[in-house]
């Protein structure tokens, strides 16, 4: 889940009270690289991808093309542990696609990814760059009932790619979005041969999967942040799993207090499967709440380990989680201690500590990409902030960031 600008201004005006107006920072942040909103791409939202110690990812504006309503339709990029930017590819070029939205992964050299938009039939594209820069687009989206808007990242699964689409599918009526689609999970070869494993009904089987899926002994578990009537009438959102031979089964769904809009995908730690919400988990954030922690064992037990408080915590934590050594890492889209979003910890049994609090200058603001170790640092993007000049209703916003965290 993305969130605006007037979201936020809404956001901070309803929590200010909760803020506090400075904090001890239990980490170090290093500014890698400030975005300049030009060629070199603008506002990421992905997380970063680790090849062999450089850093690739992708931003959803900027790039050579100046097209896309004139912000540029997107690059990918690497930058290296010194900050030494490169950008590897600009989207904008014919039917390439536009907007990439999420990390990237690395199989033998080759890098590949989706994008939101563009692509033959405008909703969206999956792409192989390969190890001599070049792109290659292994599948438009939108011909006929395959998916639509692929906004979140693929896994591979021995040789093959599965990923989620928001819209398309069964091209039913979802939300009023006539003939849209409730959203599909596909899998695709490396060679571009696309196939639906799923495709939603917008029903209690959920809608618009989103976040990255996760393999275990061959079953796929994701999860979708609307299903059901609660939350506003968007529905608390679900857990779900994917058999091999399309069979769906919904192993959980929330309803509000135990979290709501499951975001960023899952990780499985021993014999559990850890997420977050970006909202539920108590009243505070306006009445929306301000995101959980969960486990949930794979007979679908749900247990809610945190709830932020939307103070200096943060609120609205973005997934999955990092585990490493057995302590978990994240972002928060928002809140903290300037309300521009946090960098945390977290243990399996749910105490929290905020690492980092970002300040919204040239430090950066606004993590919404989940976290990479390299080298003992954690490396993440902020959405925006950082030195460059990027205007939002005549503000600047700036360009965002890639940082460092060194815990």
């Amino acid at each position: 889940m993305k969130l605006n600008s007037i979201v936020r201004l809404a956001y901070a005006l309803a929590c200010a009270s909760l803020l506090q107006s400075s904090a001890a920072t239990a980490a170090t942040e290093t500014v890698l690289y400030s975005f300049k909103g030009g060629s070199d791409g603008a506002n990421p939202t992905t997380g970063l991808t680790n090849v062999r110690g450089t850093l690739y990812g992708a931003t959803p504006f900027g790039g050579v093309y100046q097209l896309c309503g004139g912000r540029g339709c997107g690059t990918v990029f690497s930058v290296a542990t010194s900050g030494a930017e490169k950008v590897v590819h600009s989207f904008g070029s014919g039917g390439d696609g536009s907007e990439p939205l999420t990390r990237l992964i690395n199989v033998d050299g080759t890098l590949y990814g989706t994008t939101n938009d563009g692509g033959t039939y405008g909703v969206g594209t999956v792409f192989a760059i390969t190890n001599d820069d070049t792109e290659l687009v292994l599948h438009s989206f939108g011909n006929g009932s395959d998916g639509q808007y692929p906004g979140e990242r693929l896994i591979d699964v021995k040789g093959t790619f599965y990923g989620t689409t928001g819209r398309g599918g069964n091209l039913a009526d979802c939300r009023n979005l006539a003939g849209a689609g409730c959203g599909t999970v596909f899998s695709i070869t490396p060679e571009g041969t696309e196939n639906v494993l799923y495709a939603f009904q917008g029903g209690s089987d959920g809608e618009s999967p989103g976040g990255p899926l996760l393999s275990v002994k061959g079953t796929l578990y994701g999860m979708s942040g609307r299903s059901g009537s609660g939350c506003l009438g968007t529905g608390c959102g679900m857990v779900f799993s994917i058999t091999s031979g399309g069979t769906e089964n919904v192993l959980y769904a929330f309803d509000g207090n135990d979290g709501g809009g499951p975001n960023g995908g899952l990780i499985k730690f021993k014999s559990k499967l850890y997420g977050l919400t970006t909202g539920g988990g108590g009243p505070g954030c306006n009445g929306y709440g301000c995101g959980t922690m969960f486990s949930l064992t794979l007979t679908g037990t749900e247990t809610v380990l945190y709830s932020f408080k939307g103070g200096s915590d943060g609120a609205s934590p973005i997934g999955p989680l990092l585990n490493v050594n057995g302590t978990f890492y994240g972002t928060t889209g928002i809140g903290g201690a300037y309300n521009m979003g946090t960098v945390f910890s977290i243990t399996p049994g749910g105490t929290e500590t905020v690492l980092y609090s970002f300040k919204g200058g040239s430090d950066g603001a606004y993590p919404y990409a989940d976290l990479v170790s390299l080298d003992g640092r954690l490396y993440g993007t902020t959405n925006e902030g950082g030195t460059g000049t990027c205007m939002v209703y005549d503000i600047n916003v700036g360009c965002g960031t890639v940082f460092a965290i060194t815990p």
